[in-house]
């Protein structure tokens, strides 16, 4: 059987650059989660910061392995004699010791900024600081309450729908990244600095991969149209409001998308 010229040269390709894409997923897994991943391959540095303009390319990837632990948890407790009430507590609380609650704690320090801050400058102040308010604790308190019911309302074997809003949610990174500047120093001027079409590209291939490998289950196309939306909205308000991103912003809008991808699910 002979296989076409174009399929053989992507096969070549991606055998070239293997290494250098594997390095770039552990980079971005460590990042994203606390999961202690071991040196993947001579290209892998664990030491060295995370090549983000590059590496996000390969975050719908890491957000996969970033899901393990919860849809494992979610797996195990499927057929047990625990609740829904009580299975879904559980894979949400393993979802959030493998994330660190990374996302958690920029969308309550975004939450927090901005009923707080009149302006551009005092919101970016308010974000700065540490310590949650009572806006940023309302806000986790909704976020949980969404997530935990709808792995409640979901078929409790329906194991590809957190991880696959995790991926959804990761992946608004790029877009929110890629099209607006950052407003502030740190991470978001790493993410922003440098990233062009070809790392969002490769985030919007992987992504699409990994639904069409779950395409024939029902809901995906709400939760695809749903999350879109929501990074689109979240990118114009965003503009109006800073003009820009920041690390706290680029997280807040993950733990939106993830939150609309999984009530889509429970809507269909």
């Amino acid at each position: 059987m002979t296989v076409p010229a174009p399929l053989a040269r992507l096969v070549a390709v991606l055998g070239e650059h293997a290494p250098l894409l594997l390095a770039e997923t552990a980079a971005m897994t460590r990042f994203f989660s606390r999961l202690p991943l071991p040196r993947l391959g001579k290209a892998d540095d664990p030491a060295a910061p995370p090549p983000f303009a590059r590496a996000l390319r390969m975050l719908p990837l890491a957000s996969l392995l970033i899901a393990a632990p919860a849809a494992l948890v979610a797996a195990l407790l499927a057929s047990s004699p625990l609740s829904s009430l009580a299975a879904a507590a559980v894979t949400v609380t393993a979802m959030t010791l493998a994330t660190g609650a990374f996302h958690e704690d920029g969308l309550a320090d975004v939450s927090d900024a901005f009923a707080g801050g009149r302006d551009a400058v005092r919101r970016l102040e308010i974000m700065k600081d540490s310590r949650i308010g009572a806006h940023g604790a309302m806000a986790l308190w909704v976020l949980l309450t969404v997530r935990w019911s709808a792995l409640c309302a979901l078929d409790r074997r329906s194991l590809w729908a957190l991880p696959l809003a995790m991926v959804w949610g990761r992946w608004s990174i790029s877009v929110v990244a890629g099209l607006l500047p950052a407003v502030s120093q740190g991470l978001a001027k790493e993410v922003g600095g440098g990233m062009g079409w070809i790392s969002f590209l490769g985030a919007s291939v992987l992504l699409a991969a990994m639904n069409a490998a779950c395409w024939h289950r029902p809901g995906l196309l709400q939760a695809a149209i749903a999350a879109v939306v929501t990074v689109l909205v979240w990118a114009a308000y965003l503009k109006n409001r800073l003009g820009g991103h920041s690390g706290d912003l680029l997280g807040a809008g993950n733990q939106l998308v993830e939150a609309a991808v999984l009530l889509a699910l429970v809507a269909r």
